[in-house]
């Protein structure tokens, strides 16, 4: 992948070709920002770049291939091992960057999730930033930058990455997805400037679980528990996905609140459903609605602080039914 071929982030791929061409690449640089835009597409961008026997990525000479394949002698991707980045890892990447190349100028490193490096290995990759070979360039990955150690912090170049454009998500999904406009938009909407969620392993999620959630949700009525409980414990398997089913249930209800508003339907989320829509808007009032999305930011709050997850869809369906009627 050239940086040409990267959907936005403009403004960090001029800063890193301007650093490359004048020979001031940091020694470490820190990717932060949301998850799944396009971070490490730029760090392998880069990679390219600087192994590309033309300085520029040209995709066709070995080396270009080989990052492509990400089977380059000199490129070295270290990733989580189950929930943390262990001290043992950072160890055998100090032991290889003590190496000369032996293809490229220099040797790179992609940290994929540095704020999953416990204490240990923090401090051990610290040396290594503190005294870099000269032939190593470390490139960090991280959507928690807070969770990174500040001393880590402190020795990296930062380059902060924004989500995308809603608008520049659905045109290219739009174009990818054979002019599909319908699907471009809810993936665009609900991948909150993602691409990688766009297209990844929340496609199916977005566009066809999220109906049979958002029905089973809105089937539920005040004091039949079985049932809730039951839905509770379904979605709560989803571990992985928690963050994703809560941006589906709040993007539900905001299209409610705009309904009931008079917004036109091309500013909701949810149009295929827009039937169901305008049933449940009538019944709901303004004030409930409100109430309901506090409580989907509530579940947020309690999930980013590692609350169990089937409590944290307990208690959310619980307030979510609390005055729903029946639809």
């Amino acid at each position: 992948m050239t940086y040409a071929g990267i959907l936005g982030h403009e403004r960090q791929k001029a800063i890193l070709k301007r650093a490359q061409t004048s020979g001031r690449l940091a020694h470490a640089y820190l990717f932060e920002g949301p998850e799944g835009i396009g971070k490490r597409l730029v760090a392998l961008a880069l990679a390219r770049s600087l192994f590309c026997v033309t300085k520029n990525g040209c995709g066709e000479c070995p080396a270009c291939r080989k990052v492509d394949h990400q089977n380059h002698p000199d490129l070295h991707i270290v990733e989580a091992d189950g929930n943390t980045i262990k001290i043992e890892q950072i160890r055998a990447l100090q032991k290889e960057l003590s190496f000369r190349p032996l293809e490229g100028e220099r040797k790179i490193c992609v940290i994929e999730a540095a704020e999953k490096m416990n204490a240990s290995s923090g401090n051990a990759l610290l040396k290594t930033l503190e005294e870099p070979a000269g032939h190593a360039l470390l490139i960090l990955l991280t959507s928690r930058p807070d969770a990174v150690l500040p001393t880590i912090r402190s020795r990296c170049q930062r380059l902060p990455f924004s989500r995308l454009p809603t608008a520049t998500i659905r045109r290219a999904l739009t174009e990818a997805d054979a002019g599909n406009e319908a699907h471009a938009h809810i993936l665009a909407t609900l991948s909150d400037g993602s691409f990688h969620k766009a297209l990844g392993r929340d496609r199916d999620l977005y566009l066809e679980r999220r109906k049979v959630i958002l029905k089973a949700v809105t089937a539920l009525s005040h004091g039949s528990y079985l049932p809730l409980f039951e839905l509770a414990a379904e979605l709560a398997e989803e571990k992985e996905r928690l963050s994703e089913i809560l941006d589906i249930l709040r993007a539900f209800y905001r299209d409610l609140l705009l309904c009931q508003h008079g917004w036109p339907e091309d500013d909701l989320v949810n149009r295929d459903l827009i039937e169901k829509i305008r049933r449940i808007a009538a019944q709901e009032s303004p004030q409930m609605l409100l109430r309901k999305i506090e409580a989907i930011n509530a579940a947020y709050f309690y999930l980013e602080r590692n609350v169990n997850g089937q409590l944290v869809f307990d208690v959310l369906l619980m307030r979510l039914t609390a005055t729903q009627s029946q639809h």
